[in-house]
């Protein structure tokens, strides 16, 4: 299925899309920003991710005869025809001439920060955010999960090994990419492996050992099949007389000029199991034989088995990392923060709502982060249109009292950067090993107590003070006009 189509969307954004066509407002332009609200899995950061394929799906940001036939067939409350005929004309010739800003990805991000700013007839930038929130949000989320496993591995390779339990084959292939910007090292995803360039691990199942009399038989028919990629699979029977196993035919590996890679442990007590199978492999002469765990890992249990000195090197995780795990979604949004009024001057739009961090941010936003002695120290979302005050005091997003100053001294950086304009790509997007590189450097920059699983410390990041004053005064006009 060819999901490269303005067509993935929701129904409502092509009906305000004809309602804009309708009332002559489709070319006002206008900015709009992604964002979400709050961190996912409990945690302290996010990684933003996504951007490479939304730039991927634009290229593809046309109404073709197909699409245009079939919203040509759908039909009104009355009966008749959903959309006019010379609205459908309107879409057949519209092309993709919209400016995006985005953070990069790799880049910690907070709540509230936009991860893509949307400048452009309001038409198209209104049609685009259903497509873009599936992206961004779902690729952040896994992002972030695979950032949390591999942080809990302290630098042990983490495989992601969760192409069968994945939301479907499109899917499948976010999620790995997603997996591999967060730190995995590895995918058992091949099509993954060949579509983005990610390595690709993988020895046998269970099913091949069961498939054979005895397990000793079936090492020893894998290793002729397979001497320069023997990671024995030793829980089918018994675990630790499958670990002696492949210390037997690692033995033979050896005499043939090969090396037994290591073992992989899928059931049982994770930590007892990995110990006596090292112990096993190292007096066998096997120090350098890995042994891989797998089976329903997350976080959580990996931060576990690592206080509990479990000889595992590395890590082989899936559903809870390609799936989100607790976490089904992360509830990115898309706001219109300002529009073209006649005169040409920017008006600065706002939502309004009874909890205080659903009240959006209004103007044409940007993301300031400050740094100082190689730590992020804090985040300020400004609008552009006025710039960002220095010394620069940022309000908490939820709760007014909370108040913080950027420090004196500390260097700063706007996050968002310049992708596309006027529909077209002016910058080359980094390769996805590069995206991976930027996100375990930024990680390094965040203070420890944040990046804990349990009760993080949480980083400041909130709205620059004049914005935030200008925001309260838009707040009380509103309610005094609203009968």
């Amino acid at each position: 299925m060819n999901t490269n189509t303005p067509l993935l969307t929701d129904l409502y954004q092509l009906t305000m899309a004809a309602g804009y066509w309708k009332s002559g407002k489709a070319e006002q332009e206008a900015v709009f920003h992604l964002f979400f609200r709050k961190l996912p899995f409990s945690g302290g950061y996010a990684i933003a991710a996504g951007l490479g394929d939304v730039v991927k799906w634009l290229e593809g940001f046309q109404f073709g005869k197909a699409e245009l036939d079939y919203l040509a067939t759908l039909p009104g409350r009355d009966g008749k025809p959903l959309f006019e005929r010379g609205f459908l004309d309107y879409l057949a010739t519209m092309e993709w001439r919209c400016d995006i800003d985005a953070i990069p990805e790799g880049t910690v991000v907070f709540p509230h920060e936009p991860l893509l700013r949307i400048k452009g007839p309001l038409i198209q930038a209104q049609l685009v955010e259903t497509a873009l929130l599936n992206i961004v949000n779902f690729q952040t989320l896994i992002a972030t999960k695979a950032a949390r496993v591999c942080l809990a591995a302290q630098g042990e390779p983490v495989l992601e090994y969760g192409l069968r339990r994945a939301q479907g084959p499109d899917g499948a292939i976010m999620a790995s990419r997603a997996a591999f910007i967060g730190g995995c090292v590895a995918t058992s995803n091949v099509l993954a492996g060949m579509t983005h360039g990610i390595p690709v691990r993988g020895t046998h199942a269970h099913s091949w050992v069961m498939s054979f009399d005895s397990e000793l038989e079936s090492f020893e028919a894998y290793a002729q099949a397979m001497p320069n990629n023997c990671i024995f699979l030793v829980d089918t029977y018994d675990t630790l007389e499958g670990v002696k196993h492949a210390v037997t035919v690692g033995k033979k590996l050896r005499e043939s000029g090969h090396e037994l890679a290591g073992i992989r442990l899928d059931s049982g007590d994770l930590a007892w199991l990995s110990i006596e199978a090292r112990r096993i492999l190292d007096e066998a002469g096997f120090p350098k034989a890995a042994i891989v765990a797998s089976n329903d890992l997350d976080e959580h249990l990996i931060e576990s088995l690592k206080h509990q000195n479990a000889a595992i090197s590395v890590w082989g995780v899936g559903t809870k990392l390609v799936t989100g795990g607790e976490q089904a979604a992360l509830g990115g949004v898309y706001k219109l923060g300002a529009i073209r009024d006649e005169n040409g001057a920017w008006d600065p739009k706002i939502k309004l709502s009874e909890q205080a961090a659903k009240v959006s941010n209004p103007g044409i936003q940007q993301v300031r982060r400050f740094t100082l002695d190689g730590e992020f120290r804090g985040d300020a979302i400004f609008d552009e249109d006025h710039g960002c005050p220095e010394p620069t005091h940022i309000i908490h997003p939820g709760d007014v009292q909370r108040t913080k100053q950027m420090p004196e001294g500390a260097t700063h950086e706007d996050l968002l950067k310049p992708v596309h304009r006027a529909g077209k790509l002016i910058t080359s997007l980094p390769s996805l090993q590069d995206i991976q590189s930027r996100c375990r450097e930024q990680l390094t920059h965040l203070h420890a107590t944040i990046k804990r699983l349990q009760h993080p410390h949480e980083y400041p990041a909130g709205v620059e003070q004049t914005l935030h004053e200008r925001k309260l005064a838009m707040i009380k006009a509103a309610k005094e006009t609203t009968p």
